[in-house]
């Protein structure tokens, strides 16, 4: 098997420098082709280099990994991105496998196992330690939960409005809420009803008002 083409994008000049030699050491297994200091001018290479994996960095000026991750998906599918960062937070985590990431590594990652699950992105394997998939794997349970029970993450204003749908308040009566219109068809999707009229029945059902001017028992 070919070694993986990889870009490496991260704007510490010295981290790259140093990966980039830890990675010469694995040439059976990995080629670098090129290295990027920004978002934007890692979607650039990727689309000249063709890399089949990026190591994409999240915090970099000119557009940040995630947008670049986004970019690449889109204009270069045949390129696997994989987030290596400092970033240990859920927001972008999730974020990241949402936007179609192949992987998400923590800098703080062992050389062995960054090789063994960049040789797993070979055979088409998410790269992921156990503690990050776990943390994905609750993730997706929450949501599946939450979708089940018809309460996909309602923000706190689509709550708001949906309390005044619920009570017989008309578009032009809410015209004070920002965007009713978006918020409102934000609600139907995430509780996937289909009007008003089943939006409220649902507020009157988890108790998000005590009544309904659509209730009809």
């Amino acid at each position: 098997m070919l070694p993986l083409k990889v870009l490496v994008a991260d704007d510490h000049r010295l981290f790259r420098q140093g990966l980039i030699g830890l990675m010469n050491t694995r040439r059976d297994l990995v080629q670098v082709v090129g290295e990027a200091a920004s978002g934007r001018e890692a979607v650039q290479l990727t689309l000249s280099l063709q890399p089949d994996v990026v190591l994409m960095d999240i915090h970099m000026p000119d557009g940040d990994g995630l947008q670049a991750t986004a970019s690449i998906r889109q204009e270069a599918p045949k390129t696997s991105v994989v987030m290596l960062t400092a970033s240990e937070t859920d927001e972008h985590l999730y974020e990241a496998v949402r936007l179609g990431a192949a992987g998400y590594l923590l800098k703080s990652l062992d050389a062995a196992e960054l090789f063994d699950l960049l040789d797993g992105v070979s055979r088409g394997e998410a790269a992921l330690t156990r503690a990050m998939a776990a943390r994905v794997l609750k993730n997706v349970a929450r949501r599946t939960a939450n979708a089940n029970r018809g309460e996909e993450a309602l923000t706190e204003r689509e709550v708001e409005v949906l309390r005044l749908v619920a009570r017989g308040l008309s578009n032009p009566d809410i015209a004070g809420h920002l965007n009713i219109k978006v918020h409102l068809r934000n609600i139907l999707d995430k509780l996937q009803v289909e009007n008003r009229t089943q939006a409220a029945a649902f507020a009157v059902r988890s108790g998000l008002v005590t009544s309904s001017l659509y209730d009809t028992t």
